[in-house]
């Protein structure tokens, strides 16, 4: 028996060494991550056939195609299932969707993606020779000495995951929905001076923050996610942990964590645990804010959030209505038409003043005092043109305010009372005691109040339909087709301006008027220009408002068109259509290459044809005060249009004293400015040849670095050349018709001469360049002689 027993316990040994060795080698392997697959040169994705994507050795990551809309998007996916992906991260989101045939390739280096004959690029570092997909959900690029050269973690989107971390600078923004991860309304900004802030999109100011770290002033920071889900910002230093938002549980090798500021606005630290047997659970570890309706701008303009049954909606101001019925979140607009102003006052029949003691906020007023009561302070509002509300804080002191209001919330234990203006309008109806006129009478007003309706909606029809043709005929004499668009001025909030800017981000260039700064509307589909105006005159905002649709009736192919406004308190703002061949100044004084002469006589007649429309076409003669080059501004099929019209007006007298007390630029004044006499539109006729002159020549009228000391002022040789016939000297002996050559500078010299009523009016100079009227040689201006 025992020398049976001995082999079985040899067999039992060896099992149980082999056990061992299993379990030792699967922990090794649970253990060690996966190695990186590698993505190589060449290799290439589609949106609807395989591949679509490039996976992480887990497959929990995927990077490539995702599905948005009617199109896709290329981005970065935490996969949770067939049809349950969460999207981490996003390239070019704001950019519109993909097509179905579109390719995303590596090649030379780059990641492009290919839609038809086009590429656009989607990372492209430097040497790229392979990629990876991480299980951490880091896209990496390498070089061919396998250095990281770009990484996703280094730009994320709306999200960090767990190993990543946000920067001092650094921000992350949220998607519009769940659906949509275009860029929406907030934003998550690890501030410079060491906190972590969150803002309505587009602001930082403090009134505008609805939640920080409270890590303020602690030097460079940044926020840390670690892997085991515990959330810290820390000193970019290392030395020390200055607030920890989360603190980690037990560790789990099979849950991964990220943090999101979601569509709402609210930043939430998820989990995700997946099971052996495939199945996943999603839960919120943490979030910033408990209320959703502490998130400022959650609602829209004009409006402020409710809960119901646990689900937060947005109700509108006592006087607005939603500007979207079907989306509640976007805002609400004013119902009722206000009434005139009359002596300071407005116009009460039209609105009543109602109270709301449940409602706060926390906008800039216009004007606050602390000497009216609650009803003086309602009254006050009534009576103010400006005022659309105010609120009372039950300790006399009253604030008012116009519309929009953007950080209005329900406050039912506070003492303030809200005052808004509404409609007074008044539904009337047939009161009983009607019943008992007589059928015949009631049958008789009927029909008439019928035919007299019917009667005046079809002459209204017909005047309008005729006022329509003029119109369009009209249009089409300056080169305007469009009806649709042409004839709305929009008006705009300071904050869609600024939206549109991203804060006034990229400045076009700065005139005497104010900066221009470059912006979009429609999701970056409109490009414009938004002018700030800067010591404009003290008027009242109805003033303002009637002056900017002035200038915006104006249409003609050779101005640059205006879009829209913003007159909100002191600000005043100009959005015009983008001119993206800049202005004309940096073509003839600065480009590489100057334009051909048929090209600067066309850009000549252009701005001929523009004045010309100011001065005689508009319904009152409208002096620009300030043609000079850079004033004349070009669109993307080189059709040169005048900015700046009509806005002379509007300077502040202080401003209009930089050169002798005149408007306008050195070197384009007409003499009758030094003088105090009267000025006309031949100021412009004055400008106007300097700057054909410089059309001509390519050159500043005033040139200091010359070999010839005639040549310092272009007018002075101009004429010189002209009378001599040695024209060709301006041109620097450049192939020219030599006929428009000598027209073009006799005009030029017409234009500039000393009395007004030798200077051509805008028509004659127009049949004089297009060859239709005779040029004599005109006489020498005082400037000319030396």
């Amino acid at each position: 028996m025992f020398h049976r027993i001995i082999p079985s316990l040899d067999i039992m040994a060896t099992l149980a060494a082999i056990l061992v060795l299993i379990f030792l080698l699967r922990e090794t392997a649970i253990a060690q991550p996966k190695q990186p697959i590698s993505i190589p040169l060449g290799t290439y994705l589609h949106p609807t056939s395989e591949p679509t994507a490039w996976y992480s050795p887990s497959r929990r990551f995927a990077f490539g195609f995702f599905p948005e809309g009617m199109g896709f998007k290329v981005g970065i996916w935490l996969v949770n299932g067939p049809n349950n992906n969460t999207v981490v991260w996003c390239a070019h989101r704001d950019d519109p969707g993909i097509s179905s045939d579109a390719t995303l390739e590596f090649v030379d280096g780059k990641i492009l993606l290919k839609t038809g004959q086009t590429k656009e690029k989607i990372i492209d570092p430097e040497s790229a020779y392979s990629a990876s997909m991480l299980d951490s959900g880091n896209f990496v690029v390498y070089n061919q000495d396998s250095d990281i050269i770009w990484e996703s973690f280094r730009v994320p989107t709306d999200t960090i995951l767990g190993g990543q971390n946000l920067s001092i600078g650094g921000e992350l923004v949220p998607g519009i929905s769940s659906t949509n991860h275009s860029s929406g309304r907030f934003r998550l900004e690890m501030q410079i001076d060491g906190n972590l802030v969150a803002y309505p999109m587009n602001l930082g100011q403090a009134v505008d923050a609805y939640w920080a770290s409270q890590t303020c002033c602690n030097g460079k920071m940044h926020l840390v996610l670690n892997t085991d889900g515990s959330m810290l910002v820390v000193h970019d230093s290392g030395a020390s942990l200055t607030r920890e938002l989360h603190k980690s549980s037990v560790p789990n090798n099979d849950t991964i964590y990220r943090a999101t500021i979601d569509y709402d606005g609210n930043f939430r630290l998820y989990s995700h645990s997946f099971s052996s047997d495939g199945n996943f659970n999603m839960k919120i570890e943490w979030q910033a804010i408990d209320n959703v309706c502490d998130i400022k701008g959650f609602c829209g303009l004009n409006s402020y959030c409710g809960m119901k049954d646990n689900a937060p909606y947005c109700i509108c101001l006592p006087g607005t209505t939603y500007i979207d019925k079907d989306q509640s979140f976007g805002g609400c607009e004013r119902d009722f038409t206000r009434g005139k102003c009359i002596a300071g006052k407005e116009d009460a029949s039209v609105f009543r003043i109602t109270a709301a003691t449940n409602l706060t906020w926390q906008d800039p007023p216009y004007f606050v005092t602390s000497i009216l009561g609650k009803e003086d302070c309602s009254k006050s509002c009534s009576q103010d043109c400006d005022c659309d509300a105010a609120l009372y804080d039950g300790s006399s002191r009253c604030t008012k305010h116009k519309l929009p209001l953007r950080y209005v919330k329900s406050d039912t234990e506070g003492s303030d009372t809200a005052f808004f203006k509404v409609s007074n309008a008044i539904t009337r109806s047939i009161e009983k005691d009607h019943a008992k006129l007589p059928w015949l009478l009631i049958l008789v007003i009927s029909l008439g109040s019928v035919a007299y309706y019917g009667a005046a909606i079809a002459f209204s029809s017909f005047f309008i339909f005729k006022f329509r043709i003029l119109q369009y005929r009209k249009q089409l004499q300056t080169g305007n087709k469009g009806l649709t668009k042409e004839f709305i001025l929009r008006t705009c909030t300071y904050r869609e301006l600024k939206r549109a800017t991203n804060g006034f981000k990229e400045e076009l260039g700065k005139g005497s008027f104010g900066a221009v700064y470059r912006g979009s509307f429609d999701k970056g589909k409109t490009l414009v220009a938004v002018k700030r105006l800067e010591k404009v005159v003290e008027e009242g905002e109805r003033e303002f408002r009637a002056e900017m649709r002035a200038i915006g009736r104006t249409r003609h192919k050779n101005l640059v068109r205006l879009i829209g406004y913003c007159a909100e308190g002191s600000k005043r703002l100009l959005v015009y259509e983008y001119m993206s061949n800049g202005c004309l100044a940096n073509l003839l004084f600065k480009a590489k290459q100057h334009p051909d002469w048929t090209e600067r006589l066309r850009i000549a007649l252009n701005v001929a044809r523009g004045i010309h429309y100011l001065h005689e076409e508009c319904e009152a003669p409208i002096i620009h005060c300030d043609i000079k080059p850079q004033n004349i501004l070009l669109d993307d099929s080189g059709t040169a249009k005048i900015s700046d019209f009509g806005l002379a007006k509007l300077l502040m007298p202080d401003q209009t004293r930089t050169f002798t007390g005149v408007r306008g630029t050195r070197g384009y004044l007409a003499p009758e400015w030094q003088t105090n006499a009267p000025i006309s539109v031949k100021v412009d006729v004055y400008s106007y040849g300097i700057v054909l002159l410089e059309i001509i020549c390519c050159r500043r009228n005033i040139e200091v670095y010359v070999s010839k000391i005639e040549e310092i002022q272009l007018c002075v040789w101009a004429y010189k050349c002209l009378v001599n016939m040695e024209l060709d000297t301006l041109v620097k002996g450049e192939e020219v018709d030599r006929d428009a050559l000598q027209r073009m500078v006799a005009v030029a010299i017409w234009c500039i001469q000393d009395e007004p009523p030798l200077r051509p009016s805008m028509k004659q100079v127009l049949q004089m360049l297009e060859g239709l009227k005779e040029v004599p040689i005109p006489p020498c201006p005082s400037a000319c002689n030396s």
